[in-house]
């Protein structure tokens, strides 16, 4: 009987329905959602740490200046792409509509969904693709306006522009491969296999790390390397999800089928979602074309502090978010907003515990953080110095970013997804103006900042709109509780500041000497930290939900 059972969870379950088609289901079995969700939280985790090595590698062997500029622009334009039309917005679509088809019709029509979803969308991106390798030097002149200027006048850079046209050229096809793999995880997750989706961004992270590491730096120009190495990972992902759904027997002939009931119905549903993304990726669009009139390196210094911002907001917020989102749908489809409040009150104080002193700890430790992380190779303590300058002003926006996190799922447990799109709208041109005031002043250090204050008007203003509406407002337990969060915060940024050996003492060390002195900082904050919340009367029970 067991292996009856462990055989029936490797395969799709089936049954016939009136109409004589198989009916594809995935297999209920009790503890898969506990396993699937450790094997996501084990797969993300390994992910985010492949990432960081592949950024480590990329630092040692471009550093911060000219070469590193170019890449990491060539890399945002596709991936800016890649979140219009693969992740976010698609995903939140396609899913409810395929899970809709996959519940109520035969696996004539499922298949039939999956056919023209792929070839529509696999179509349309494959237009873009082909487009944007033909217009690579306007859409460089366009989201690189400070080169295209300096090309004009044949100035001593003018050749960042050559570059990066040519580079972006080299990227745009992984747009395609991660758009059809995106659509293929999807697929997946909807039939209850997690795992496959939940490792493929590893592969990226692999091919780009072996890359930078053993095969750009034979090369006389190792960004060219990097940039088919990019294409290349896409490519691998893609081939790397093609037998996970031909297992399912839901390897399709994609066509394309733009009037398709099922691909109208992703089209509508995508819109919100579209405009919602596109805010928070324009404002980064916006920071690339202001920094390519800036100095040589200012798009590098603000890739690597944003990479260091990444793992608190990936840790914390967005598993807290995930977290409170069902239990909050859940209490409110009962009509018990007593029980709504105190979840989200309850969300709010865990995110900011965790917000407050990663923020004020990672600001405290910057440069010894960035030393230990990216300083080799072509990464030199004067890349670090400038790094950590733009990283300080990133970090007083963390608590408002993940915050955001939160409180957008307030409203999604409304079934409310206009307001907050209409709030990332307002940071988007709150973001902008910030942009155009503080750029000049202060250089890129302006754009990181810039950032952080527009997260705090989009965070202050679902605050304001969940209170108009009378939804939530945060209780004041939430608000002494917080305040003592961030005296404890202040308590232990001063003290590790105080403790901390001068960065010319953290340069002058070994690696392995930097990272012993490090883990110690980084265990003193914490104990100082812990300390002063219990003296404040933070108590561990106060952390249950």
């Amino acid at each position: 009987m067991a292996n009856s059972d462990a055989q029936n969870d490797n395969k799709t379950a089936s049954t016939i329905d009136t109409t004589g088609h198989a009916k594809i289901r995935p297999p209920a079995r009790k503890g898969q959602l506990l396993r699937s969700g450790a094997i996501t939280a084990g797969a993300t985790l390994l992910s985010r740490i492949l990432g960081m090595v592949r950024d480590i590698a990329i630092a040692s062997l471009l550093g911060a200046g000219l070469a590193s500029d170019v890449f990491f622009f060539a890399n945002r334009i596709p991936n800016f792409f890649r979140r219009l039309f693969a992740e976010g917005a698609f995903a939140q679509a396609f899913v409810p509509v395929l899970s809709s088809c996959r519940e109520q019709k035969d696996s004539a029509a499922l298949k039939s969904l999956i056919a023209a979803t792929a070839g529509t969308l696999g179509l349309i991106v494959l237009a873009v693709c082909i487009i944007g390798m033909l217009a690579s030097p306007l859409l460089t002149a366009l989201f690189g306006f400070g080169w295209f200027q300096a090309w004009l006048d044949d100035a001593t850079d003018a050749h960042k522009f050559t570059e990066a046209s040519f580079l972006l050229q080299l990227t745009f096809p992984y747009l395609f491969f991660i758009t059809l793999t995106a659509l293929c995880c999807s697929l997946l997750n909807v039939f209850g296999r997690f795992a496959v989706p939940a490792i493929t961004p590893c592969i990226l992270n692999v091919v780009m790390i072996i890359s930078a590491v053993f095969i750009a730096p034979r090369f006389a120009d190792p960004n060219v390397v990097l940039a088919v190495a990019m294409t290349a990972g896409g490519m691998a992902q893609l081939i790397f999800v093609l037998p996970a759904v031909y297992r399912l027997r839901l390897l399709v002939l994609p066509r394309f089928a733009w009037h398709h009931a099922g691909v109208k119905r992703i089209r509508n549903l995508m819109i919100p979602g579209l405009i919602g993304v596109s805010a928070s990726q324009i404002n980064l669009l916006v920071n690339t074309v202001l920094a390519t009139f800036l100095a040589t390196g200012s798009i590098s210094y603000l890739y690597y502090s944003d990479r260091l911002l990444e793992f608190p907001i990936g840790i914390f917020a967005v598993a807290i978010s995930t977290v409170i989102l069902p239990a909050l749908a859940r209490v409110k489809a009962r009509g018990d907003q007593a029980s709504y409040v105190k979840t989200l009150d309850w969300g709010v104080r865990m995110v900011l515990l965790l917000g407050i002193p990663s923020a004020l700890g990672i600001a405290a430790l910057r440069e010894p953080i960035l030393r230990v992380i990216f300083m080799r190779g072509a990464f030199t303590d004067g890349h670090v110095l400038l790094s950590a300058a733009s990283l300080a002003a990133s970090l007083s926006g963390l608590c408002a970013i993940m915050l955001v996190r939160v409180l957008v799922q307030g409203f999604a447990a409304l079934q409310d997804t206009k307001t907050p799109v209409r709030c990332a709208i307002t940071a988007m041109l709150a973001n902008i103006i910030f942009n155009l005031i503080l750029v000049w002043p202060l250089g890129y250090v302006g754009l990181a900042l810039s950032t952080a204050l527009a997260a705090y008007v989009n965070a202050g203003q679902l605050v304001y709109l969940l209170f108009k509406r009378k939804i939530y407002s945060p209780s004041r337990h939430t608000l002494i509780f917080c305040s003592k969060a961030l005296i404890a915060g202040v308590v232990m940024f001063a003290a590790v500041r105080h403790l901390s050996p001068d960065f010319t003492q953290w340069a002058s060390w070994d690696t392995l000497t930097a990272c012993a002195y490090l883990a110690l900082y980084v265990a003193t904050g914490a104990v100082i930290f812990t300390l002063c919340s219990l003296i404040l009367g933070i108590r561990p029970r106060e952390l249950k939900a």
